[in-house]
């Protein structure tokens, strides 16, 4: 192991003696450092577990496992402008998209996360292809589900309010909202030219529900939490517009007012059962720097 006093400028290694998890083992084995200093670290690909990247903060470590902590590992040489792989096993991803990129397309030449994901498939000698589990709006950023197979995915498809128990965004919308918390229901539906509209009344759409919790609020802004029990397209879009909040730099469901050069949507929770394994997994990203109010 390497000697502590070394740790701003060598890498820490450390050989696992006993059944752990990974963010508490990182607390320990870095004298009590704090648990949101090592989710820092975890985030920063800066954690190694037996020469692989992990960023899971529950990742179960088991005697004899290696732990680095300390430099940038990339996860299996993956390099990607676009999305940053979080976790992988042999039956999904779970990656960080950034805005700007869709996640799947019918045509083959597009890139899109799917495309990047099965280069990275084919590279690694994988013989499997990604398969999109659930999607965000090109210009929304945060976290993702691609399975490995057909099957894990309709897996996810036939209970997806059991399997998938948490997903979260954040979202900086035009307005002070007065109001701490609330919940907005109404019928989603796209008219012919794929604008989403939003009814109190039955008007044959999809019935959607989206509770929101302040966070902050400065300067004409809001920052605001999302919670989904639905997953309709434009949910939180057009569920913002219809309380008064547009989110920020959408010309879509808003005024396309932007202050951030990009849409104020991310995907920053994402918790799970895993549908093979039965593990519970869970996963945060930091918020964008620049949702900053």
């Amino acid at each position: 192991m390497q000697n502590k006093n070394d740790s701003k400028s060598k890498e820490l290694v450390f050989k696992v003696l006993e059944a752990d998890e990974l963010l508490p083992f990182i607390m320990k084995k870095m004298d009590g450092i704090s648990r949101t200093k090592a989710k820092n670290i975890l985030t920063g690909d800066s954690v190694a577990v037996n020469g692989k990247t992990v960023t899971q903060h529950n990742f179960q470590l088991i005697p004899g496992m290696e732990v680095r902590i300390g430099k940038n590992h990339k996860l299996n040489g993956f390099d990607s402008q676009w999305i940053k792989i979080v976790y992988e096993d042999q039956y999904l991803f779970v990656v960080d998209k950034k805005p700007g990129i869709i996640c799947h397309s019918p045509n083959p030449e597009d890139e899109t996360v799917q495309s990047i994901l099965n280069q990275y498939l084919e590279k690694t000698h994988q013989k499997c292809h990604a398969h999109t589990v659930h999607r965000l709006d090109r210009d929304t950023s945060g976290l993702l589900i691609f399975a490995k197979d057909k099957k894990i995915a309709l897996k996810f498809e036939e209970n997806w309010k059991e399997t998938v128990y948490d997903r979260r965004y954040v979202a900086l919308v035009h307005g002070e909202m007065k109001k701490k918390e609330g919940t907005i229901s109404s019928y989603l539906k796209d008219n012919a030219q794929f604008v989403t509209y939003s009814s109190k009344s039955d008007n044959g759409g999809k019935f959607a529900v989206t509770h929101y919790k302040l966070i902050k609020v400065s300067g004409g802004y809001s920052l605001v939490e999302l919670r989904l029990d639905t997953g309709r397209k434009n949910q939180i879009r057009v569920h913002l517009q219809d309380i008064g909040f547009p989110v920020v730099g959408d010309p879509k469901y808003g005024d396309g007012d932007d202050k951030i050069g990009r849409l104020g949507l991310h995907a920053y929770k994402l918790c799970f059962i895993h549908p093979i394994t039965g593990e519970d997994l869970k996963f945060e990203t930091p918020f964008p720097k620049n949702f900053e109010i």
